[in-house]
């Protein structure tokens, strides 16, 4: 689910994502879109969302909340967070949409390995039933959007620079992550449904 913004945000509603950054991020969000690996269910409830860190920094680009629903991202519908801290369960970012509800889940990858530069949390239904606990799993008690998500995504990232965590507490979340779009997209989880749906 997308849009139940759970953890406390400082959100400046100015222009903060650039051009480029969006000409970077916005074709693989569309990607992803075009495969439904973020989009909308049929309760009408946006999934998935996508981000990329900022040169060597921890601030990040990020799609922003409440906009897997929407086929075509404009600029204004993304977000930069400048500055989060996990253990507050604190956000700050700008931009002309806020930050997306797991974006707590996508800090804590950013902080948990420096070589981890993208970011994509998708919704897939038989991925996420057939690989339960085949992969790194969050534990089946955590809800998304919390401090205890973000702490438990952080463990099992670290040793990590690419690679999937299956989401235990959110039914059908998967985070892929690794130094590039393209390299998220290729892992062995993804490949082959992926290959099936271009």
């Amino acid at each position: 689910m997308e849009g139940i913004i759970k953890f406390k945000a400082n959100w400046k509603n100015i222009e903060s994502v650039s051009d480029s950054e969006y000409d970077f991020i916005n074709p693989w969000r569309q990607e992803c879109f075009n495969k439904s690996l973020i989009g909308v269910g049929d309760d009408r409830i946006g999934y998935g969302n996508i981000s990329f860190r900022i040169g060597d920094t921890n601030q990040f680009i990020i799609s922003g909340s409440a906009t897997g629903h929407i086929p075509d991202l404009k600029k204004k519908h993304y977000s930069k967070v400048i500055d989060f801290n996990i253990l507050n369960n604190s956000i700050d970012c700008e931009g002309r949409t806020i930050a997306s509800s797991e974006s707590m889940s996508h800090a804590a990858l950013y902080a948990a390995n420096d070589n981890i530069k993208c970011v994509i949390h998708l919704h897939h239904k038989v991925l996420w039933e057939n690989n339960l606990y085949l992969y790194p799993t969050t534990d089946i008690s955590i809800e998304y959007g919390t401090v205890d998500m973000a702490q438990n995504v952080f463990e099992l990232a670290k040793e990590f620079s690419e690679g999937a965590i299956i989401m235990g507490g959110h039914k059908d979340g998967i985070i892929i992550f690794g130094s590039s779009y393209d390299s998220c997209l290729k892992q062995q989880l993804i490949r082959n449904i992926y290959k099936k749906i271009q």
